[in-house]
């Protein structure tokens, strides 16, 4: 199953170090189970995204998946992708960028050719063959018929999927320089928040987080005495703040931390896809 970190400090611009596909055992039997891709995206002082990503297993390249990277941004994502549609390519490869954003999806929606028709102009954004980055151009075109909204737009693109499309789920993360989305829909995934106070639960304590299976790990001394708001595919540490978002919940984590949730799609999909209809991309929704 794909993962999601994203991580924001708010204002501050902090420094933090990723490593992606780390694993306690061996890196070549974790990356089998996730072999199709890692990547981080940040953004630079003048609010400029950057993406860092590959297409490649850690077992492929050993040294790509054992380095860690360090960045210095307000907000953070990373993901490791295992597909399921698009073949292995940077194109294919999340996060995506457009118009300033950085995305990254995990979940399936099917019947792409309406998705396309529904996306009118905003196709040209698209530059692989994956249903994640369709679904970001979505986004992006219902942002800027809110006006600017993103939340709003992320809203009614969610909802326009699960009135029109199959699909297995849309957990998505979404950044800007200053703020930070987290859509979980339906409940086929979970997706949890955290805010972290300056120093985490004891006071004066760094960053140091990982997944259970060690596909995502960062770490951040400036967060010994600043605060942060952390999102996951799954808690990363014993800290009991964690929650879980409801099924539906959009969460918007603001330039001053502050942490606003609205559960923006009420209703089931329409056609709630299931691991059988998905057919080849069921080893990719799979839980590790």
């Amino acid at each position: 199953m794909c993962r999601l970190f994203g991580l924001s400090g708010g204002s501050e611009r902090i420094r933090a170090t990723f490593w992606l596909l780390e694993a306690p055992d061996s890196l070549a039997t974790q990356s089998r189970r996730e072999p199709d891709g890692t990547g981080l995206g940040t953004f630079d002082a003048d609010g400029t995204p950057r993406v860092d990503k590959q297409p490649i297993a850690a077992y492929q390249d050993r040294e790509f998946a054992q380095e860690a990277k360090e960045r210095l941004s307000t907000t953070f994502v990373a993901h490791i992708r295992y597909a399921s549609t698009g073949g292995l390519s940077p194109q294919n490869t999340h996060p995506f960028q457009q118009r300033g954003r950085i995305f990254a999806h995990n979940g399936v929606i099917e019947d792409l050719p309406r998705l396309e028709a529904e996306l009118g102009e905003e196709l040209s954004l698209v530059q692989g063959d994956t249903d994640s980055e369709r679904f970001f151009a979505l986004v992006t075109r219902h942002i800027d018929a809110q006006g600017g909204d993103v939340g709003a737009g992320i809203t009614s693109a969610a909802r326009w999927v699960a009135a029109n499309l199959p699909i297995y789920a849309i957990n998505i993360v979404l950044t800007t320089p200053t703020e930070l989305f987290a859509l979980r829909y339906p409940d086929t995934h979970e997706l949890f928040v955290l805010r972290r106070g300056a120093g985490g639960q004891h006071g004066g304590r760094h960053l140091d987080a990982a997944s259970t299976a060690g596909r995502v790990r960062v770490r951040s001394g400036a967060l010994a005495s600043h605060p942060a708001v952390v999102v996951a595919s799954e808690r990363m540490d014993e800290d009991p703040g964690w929650r879980c978002l409801s099924p539906g919940e959009l969460l918007h984590v603001d330039g001053h931390l502050r942490l606003h949730s609205t559960i923006a799609v009420e209703h089931p999909p329409a056609h709630q896809l299931t691991l059988e209809e998905l057919g080849h991309s069921a080893a990719s929704q799979s839980p590790p």
